[in-house]
């Protein structure tokens, strides 16, 4: 009812489990799916990845109560370009859903927060949450810095920024540059990782021990 209200957003239809979600997705061509996880047959995080998986324009913003580290990587891994707690602010939400129809990502701050600290702590070689290696300051034995080669040391300190949940303007202050230069920087980013949206930069800061607590 909320987003059927907004002047600017259209509902184009309503999905009671994964499947479901998939299909009116797909029949209808929504831009933006607000994907609940817990859901009979196919949960959230399957449909998340049978959607994006494609290539395909619809993309995920997943609110839900369950923001627990498993859930929140596991959506996330299977493509989702937001995750939100369903006690944030209505107006929060719909912000949200139109961040991520502009093409951009992002996930809650109380959520990215205890992420951070959640990988941060874990040792070397531990298990992360969605079965992907846990990122630490001392990288697993034998397994390979993805960034070597690819990224400049600049770009490098500005992916860990964003890993860190910065915006453009804080990661320009952060750097003494200017916010149209920590941008470019960003794009440069999504471009050379081949990743879809901030998001998926966080991810690869994450995996690739890039964050810390400290």
């Amino acid at each position: 009812m909320v987003m059927a209200d907004a002047p600017d957003l259209e509902v184009v239809g309503e999905a009671g489990d994964g499947a479901e979600a998939v299909r009116l997705a797909e029949e209808t061509g929504a831009d933006v799916v607000v994907m609940d996880l817990r859901m009979p047959g196919v949960d959230g995080i399957e449909a998340t990845r049978r959607l994006t998986s494609g290539g395909g324009p619809t993309r995920v913003l997943v609110l839900t109560t369950f923001d627990d580290d498993d859930h929140v990587y596991g959506a996330l891994r299977a493509g989702a370009s937001g995750f939100l707690v369903k006690d944030m602010g209505l107006d929060d939400i719909l912000a949200a859903v139109r961040v991520v129809a502009s093409g951009d990502g992002l996930i809650a701050p109380s959520v990215t927060g205890r992420l951070i600290k959640e990988f941060a702590e874990r040792p070397a070689g531990a298990g992360a949450p969605g079965g992907s290696s846990a990122p630490s300051r001392s990288r697993p034995a034998g397994r390979a810095d993805r960034l070597t080669g690819r990224v400049t040391e600049r770009e490098r300190e500005v992916l860990t920024l964003v890993g860190r949940g910065l915006s453009n303007t804080e990661i320009a202050a952060e750097l003494h540059i200017t916010v149209a230069t920590a941008k470019t920087y960003v794009t440069r980013l999504l471009a050379k990782l081949d990743a879809r949206d901030r998001v998926q930069l966080v991810i690869l800061a994450y995996e690739e021990g890039l964050v810390s607590t400290s």
